[in-house]
């Protein structure tokens, strides 16, 4: 396996062809993404061990949505075990996406216990559902600066998390290799992916304006609030639906080599 330079217009490209694919499948991906959020709420209701399984599971069953992509893009229906695919491969790559997951989830813990260092954990009581405390809800300043820690922080760990599912699922890479080349990847096609954010970020924006619009000409305000749900539901399920493309184009590899590390070059 090889990295793969692509220019930055590809970005672009990547949003329009995940709208594509979302298109030949919509209820199926749709209602894939449903069935993603929900495993998540369930599993997050168990106490004490709950959230930390449901973020160890994320990279799994973000896989499973990047499987079932490719299926849409065939024209085919994408069936709803095709999330927890990845339980089903063999000892090595399954055990593979368990040490990825906890990776994940570690991080993610680690995250949340840096933005507790800048607002006192009011952050992280606002994220598990706690409520915050009395002495900073009169000022919420400190709650804004841990939100805006998290979020710096999350960005470098979702581009190391991007693509490494899939370099442990399909092309055998170890968790710690594939965390190194997801990055190396994104860096290396920043152009491509600054491009894919922003036209995301646009496409939402625009989409916001139009449900505003409609609602104020016809003097339905309860029109924003389904508008901007339903805007919501389909602008992330499309989104998810074309990050399997940024793996495609971001990694060229011969089907006979899928076991040999990736040279970057």
């Amino acid at each position: 396996m090889k990295l793969q330079i692509v220019p930055a217009r590809t970005g672009f490209l990547w949003v329009k062809l995940g709208i594509q694919a979302y298109f030949k499948q919509p209820l199926a991906m749709t209602g894939l993404f449903f069935l993603f959020m929900a495993a998540l709420s369930v599993i997050n209701l168990v106490p004490l061990l709950g959230n930390f399984v449901a973020l160890a599971l994320l990279p799994t069953m973000a896989l499973g949505l990047m499987m079932a992509t490719h299926e849409a893009s065939q024209g085919r229906f994408p069936q709803p075990t095709v999330l927890y695919k990845a339980f089903r491969a063999d000892p090595q790559r399954l055990r593979g996406m368990l040490v990825l997951g906890v990776m994940y989830a570690a991080g993610f813990v680690l995250l949340l216990g840096i933005t507790s260092l800048v607002d006192g954990g009011e952050f992280v009581r606002r994220f598990l559902g706690l409520g915050g405390s009395a002495s900073q809800s009169d000022s919420p300043l400190e709650l804004q600066q841990g939100m805006l820690v998290f979020m710096a922080l999350h960005l470098p760990l979702s581009l190391a998390f991007w693509h490494a599912p899939a370099l442990v699922h399909w092309h055998g890479i170890t968790p710690g290799k594939s965390v190194f080349f997801s990055l190396v990847a994104c860096w290396r096609n920043k152009g491509a992916y600054m491009v894919f954010g922003f036209t995301w970020f646009a496409l939402v924006m625009v989409g916001g304006l139009v449900v505003q619009i409609l609602a104020m000409l016809l003097s339905l305000p309860a029109l924003m609030g389904v508008g901007i749900l339903v805007l919501t539901l389909l602008t992330t399920s499309m989104f998810l639906t074309s990050i399997y493309f940024t793996f495609r184009d971001s990694f060229t590899a011969d089907p006979a080599e899928e076991a040999v590390p990736i040279a970057i070059e």
